[in-house]
Parts: C-alpha cells; sequence; structure tokens
C-alpha cells in the first residue's frame, strides 16, 4: 500500500508541478506562433497574388476576355493552393518541433500506408485530377454561366477537389470535380435571342413586318448588350387564331434571356402603337342552320 502511495505522490508531484505547466505553455505558445504565422503568410500572398493580376490586368492594352476569364481562375486557384501548402508545413513544423515526432519515419511509413489509403481515395485522386483538366484546357473558368448536371448558374470558384456554382436565385451548389462529365458553357461565345411574335390573321404580314424590322434597327443602340440588329426569319408558324413571326438577335455572352425580354417589350409597344394587339385565343361557333348557310355561300362563290 505504502508503494502506491508514494507511486501517486510522484504523479500528483509531477503534475502539480511547475515543469509540467511550463513545457505545456510553451508547447501551446509555440503551436499559437506557427498557426498566427501561417495566417500571415496566407493573406499575404494572397494579397500579393491579386496585386500582380490586377497590375497586370491594367497594363494590358487590349484586354482578352478569355485571358481575363483564365487570370480570375488562376488567382483563386493559386490561393487555395498556396493555402493548402503553408497549412501542410505548419502541420509537420508542430509535430516536428513541437510535439517531438519523428517526422522522417511517418512519412516514410505514410508511402506505405498511402498504398493503403489511395485504393479508398480513388475518388479524391479523381476529382484533382479532372479539377487540372478543367483549369489547363479552360472548359469553364470563374464568372462563366454554365449549366452543369441540370443546374444553371455563376461559377464563383474551381478549387483542387470541388466546383462551386453559384444559382441564379442564390443557392450556392458544390459539384466534386470528377463527377463533372459535361458542361454547356454560356459565356465563351455570343448568344442568341430568339423570340417568337404572335400577330393576328386580320392583320397584314408585310405591314407587321416593317414595324418589326422598324423597331429593331433602334434596339442595338438602346441595349449595348444586343450587338447586331435583330433579323426577321419571317412566318414561324399558323396557329388557330394567329401566325408567328421568328425574330432572332445576338447579344454578348450568357446575355441571350435578357435580349429576349426587351425584344418582346419593344416589339409589343411598337405594334400596339400602330393598332396590332396581341392576339388572344378564339373560337367561332355555328348552328346547323347557319353552318348550312355559310356552305351554301362558299359554293356560289366557287
Amino acid at each position: 500500500m505504502s508503494k502506491l502511495y508514494n507511486e501517486f505522490d510522484k504523479f500528483w508531484e509531477y503534475i502539480s508541478g511547475p515543469d509540467l505547466w511550463l513545457a505545456i505553455g510553451s508547447a501551446v505558445f509555440r503551436i499559437v506562433f506557427i498557426i498566427i504565422i501561417a495566417t500571415f503568410i496566407i493573406k499575404m500572398s494572397k494579397k500579393i497574388i491579386y496585386q500582380v493580376f490586377s497590375d497586370h490586368k491594367g497594363k494590358r492594352a487590349t484586354p482578352i476576355r478569355i485571358t481575363a476569364r483564365r487570370e480570375n481562375t488562376l488567382k483563386k486557384l493559386s490561393a487555395n493552393i498556396i493555402s493548402y501548402v503553408v497549412y501542410f508545413i505548419a502541420f509537420i513544423m508542430i509535430l516536428d518541433n513541437v510535439l517531438g515526432f519523428n517526422v522522417g519515419a511517418l512519412l516514410a511509413g505514410a508511402g506505405v500506408a498511402g498504398l493503403a489509403i489511395g485504393f479508398g481515395a480513388q475518388n479524391l485522386v479523381r476529382d484533382i485530377i479532372s479539377g487540372f483538366f478543367i483549369i489547363f484546357e479552360d472548359q469553364f473558368s470563374v464568372g462563366d454561366y454554365v449549366l452543369v448536371s441540370g443546374v444553371e448558374g455563376t461559377v464563383e470558384e474551381i478549387g483542387l477537389r470541388t466546383t462551386k456554382v453559384l444559382s441564379w436565385t442564390g443557392e450556392m451548389n458544390v459539384f466534386p470535380n470528377g463527377d463533372i462529365t459535361q458542361v454547356t458553357n454560356y459565356s465563351v461565345n455570343n448568344g442568341l435571342s430568339v423570340v417568337d411574335i404572335n400577330i393576328p390573321y386580320e392583320s397584314d404580314i408585310d405591314i407587321a413586318e416593317k414595324i418589326i424590322e422598324d423597331k429593331a434597327k433602334t434596339l442595338p443602340k438602346k441595349y449595348e448588350e444586343i450587338v447586331s440588329v435583330p433579323e426577321i426569319l419571317g412566318v414561324q408558324s399558323l396557329e388557330e387564331s394567329h401566325f408567328v413571326i421568328r425574330v432572332v438577335a445576338e447579344t454578348e455572352p450568357s446575355l441571350q434571356w435578357f435580349g429576349e425580354r426587351m425584344i418582346r417589350k419593344e416589339m409589343k409597344e411598337a405594334l400596339y402603337n400602330q393598332g396590332i394587339d396581341i392576339p388572344s385565343p378564339r373560337l367561332v361557333m355555328y348552328s346547323r342552320n347557319e353552318r348550312a348557310t355559310v356552305l351554301e355561300k362558299e359554293r356560289e362563290q366557287n
């Protein structure tokens, strides 16, 4: 029993002595110091990266839109890579200098264990490789409006593992890069607005097309998003109570929907001011006697 008391006294003396708490305090201080230095380096590195890209953009005499897209993407990717590298180095410093682990032995063991872990991390490796291909093939960039896996939105960030797409209704969608197999990018080329205008049969086709044509000539000056004069393709279809005239116009990238809204608005006002109103559905009914009379008149005319 006395031996047990002696061991307890030694343990209590150890945990209540100043040496243990000085060691713990020193370790905590060094860990906090390393984390603060790492955070400072990351912030300064990001600031330098943003400044370098900003200065380069300012010196460019003739901005190229694709180059600007790639610059914005590489800027965020570089900042992410620096964060990963600095935090990894800080983690190794804490293990080696503070906690006293043999980092060399740990890394050697990690090489052997990595073979086993690699089989379970195939998706992670696939995501990283897919991320590099997305960036270097310029499939899409930060700021592009894309359709990915049934979700439309603006690319907010392209990371080593995931891509973030912000929907126009405000949802942030995160996709693993390895799951992105097909992308529709609306921001690479100019868009095409397609507008179908309903005209009642009572109106003359030539008059309606002349009104639409005159109004179309004024739209590029009024809306800078519309880069060319809208073109009339002609009568698209014949419906029950109206015929349809199709108009197309080239717009700036990813602004074709805005162009369609503006064209509809302007054409509606122009046609209404000239006495051509939007047709409403109609149904013509005849009684039996009236139908016979109509058929008889048609036979007499023929």
